[in-house]
């Protein structure tokens, strides 16, 4: 077929496109629609607590903004990765963000240990989180493959990382307001392991997930 017949039996057969919301929007959309699950988990399930707690304490203060950069971060650079051709420079911010939370916990880890010595590393099963992080991460995470379904999602892997990574930033940040007060290695494995964990299976789920099926009525 010659190329200008081509041209004009796809511009006879093409639909009407609607642009889809610019990564940004998209982004700032699942954080609005997220934070308030958080806020409802923590009241119910923790009760009545002293904000002032939290931001009375600056290295607090400190992570749960670290917490929050890197999801809505991390959630910006996975609607950019849907982006065919978009800037992947975006990529490195979550990571950024992220290295700001290590550093500020691992801060702390050291401190306990040149204080307390070995006891300073003890570890335990932190079950007062798993209630709290199986009731806020589920509903998030849902919303947002959901909206990165509507992209092109033409590298899920990336995708998924990225995304897991921008859930798993958003759990922290209400798992965090359970252990006011506590910066000690609990923290370090089971909260940092929780981004891994997320990281890790989202990187072996992309591929299943965010199978590009070409929408007809979206472009990313």
């Amino acid at each position: 077929m010659k190329t200008d017949d081509l041209i004009d039996e796809l511009s006879e057969r093409a639909g009407p496109v609607k642009p889809l919301p610019p990564p940004w929007m998209r982004a700032a959309l699942w954080l609005v629609l997220g934070l308030p699950i958080v806020v409802a988990v923590i009241v119910v399930h923790k009760g009545a607590f002293d904000p002032v707690m939290i931001t009375g304490d600056a290295r607090m203060v400190v992570e749960e903004l670290a917490l929050l950069v890197t999801a809505a971060s991390a959630a910006l650079a996975a609607f950019q990765s849907t982006v065919p051709g978009a800037s992947r420079r975006w990529f490195w911010v979550p990571f950024a963000a992220l290295a700001l939370w290590l550093a500020t916990v691992g801060q702390a880890c050291v401190e306990d240990f040149l204080r307390l010595g070995l006891d300073g590393l003890s570890i335990r099963l932190d079950s007062d989180c798993v209630v709290p992080l199986l009731l806020i991460g589920p509903l998030p995470a849902a919303m947002l493959v959901v909206m990165l379904r509507r992209g092109a999602p033409l590298a899920p892997r990336l995708t998924f990382v990225l995304a897991g990574i921008a859930v798993a930033a958003l759990a922290n940040t209400g798992l965090r307001v359970f252990h006011v007060g506590d910066v000690s290695i609990m923290v370090l494995v089971w909260h940092v392991g929780l981004v891994a964990v997320f990281a890790c299976v989202a990187a072996w789920l992309g591929p299943i997930a965010l199978r590009w099926r070409h929408p007809a009525n979206a472009i990313a």
